[in-house]
């Protein structure tokens, strides 16, 4: 009896020992977002993997992006994008799950219905509407995953995404996390930030873009390369600008 103790003690004592060494390199490799306050990520884990997937493809990786303070970042895109991805952006602390669902229930029901009124064959968009949803997930979770993570879905990585979230929304201001955000998301191959979106898609500067171009940007965020490319599925893009238009006006800017 008194050696089964003594190894369920050393069982204990080495189970203890590992969480005790992973809190340390959770501690040691966890992002310093307060840096972000003052000074721009000169890279993402989105670039970098987009990056590596060129080079595996035999591609020379394609970046292009040029960096905008918020005020040089026109309010109709600021609009657009939290109307799109985030409405309560301004009010929650960076978790919003049952507002965004039934933002997207509400969009899945306007644009099913705007399709079957044009007449359209829904069974070929049906299943790629989810990417409206993009996982229940706010601006501020989007931005600690594109800063930080990598694409894989377990609950370690949902887990790291939440504190990281946690302590974006404690650090930064509201406006800074836009900022941020509207600086380094992708929107297209190799395309990343309003700046480049604006240049590539309309020739313009994003301090000009009108309400409509607006929207079109911001109904292409959950995947621009496949499922929202303009090229490839114009009428899906065309249905989610037109709601996200319909909602520009009712949202709060930071």
């Amino acid at each position: 009896m008194r050696k089964i103790w003594k190894i369920i003690k050393i069982v204990a004592l080495a189970i203890s020992a590992a969480l005790v060494l992973l809190l340390v390199y959770e501690i040691a490799t966890f992002p310093r977002v307060r840096r972000l306050k003052d000074a721009n990520p000169e890279t993402t884990a989105m670039i970098e993997i987009r990056a590596r997937e060129a080079r595996e493809r035999g591609e020379q990786p394609r970046r292009v992006q040029q960096w905008m303070p918020l005020e040089r970042i026109s309010p109709n895109l600021q609009r657009a994008v939290l109307a799109g991805e985030d409405s309560n952006f301004t009010t929650h602390h960076g978790f919003d799950y049952e507002a965004i669902q039934k933002a997207w229930d509400q969009a899945q029901r306007d644009a099913a219905k705007e399709a079957k009124e044009a007449g359209e064959d829904q069974s070929g968009w049906i299943p790629a509407m989810p990417s409206f949803k993009r996982g229940a997930s706010t601006v501020t979770q989007q931005l600690a995953k594109n800063l930080y993570l990598s694409s894989e879905r377990s609950f370690v990585r949902k887990a790291r995404e939440a504190a990281i979230t946690y302590f974006i929304e404690k650090n930064l201001p509201k406006r800074r996390i836009l900022e941020i955000y509207l600086n380094v998301i992708e929107w297209g191959d190799g395309v990343y930030g309003a700046e480049a979106a604006a240049r590539t898609y309309f020739g313009k500067s994003a301090a000009n873009l009108t309400a409509q171009e607006a929207a079109f940007l911001s109904a292409i965020i959950p995947n621009p390369r496949t499922e929202f490319n303009p090229r490839l599925h114009p009428k899906r893009v065309a249905r989610r600008q037109r709601i996200i238009l319909r909602g520009m006006p009712s949202v709060r800017l930071p």
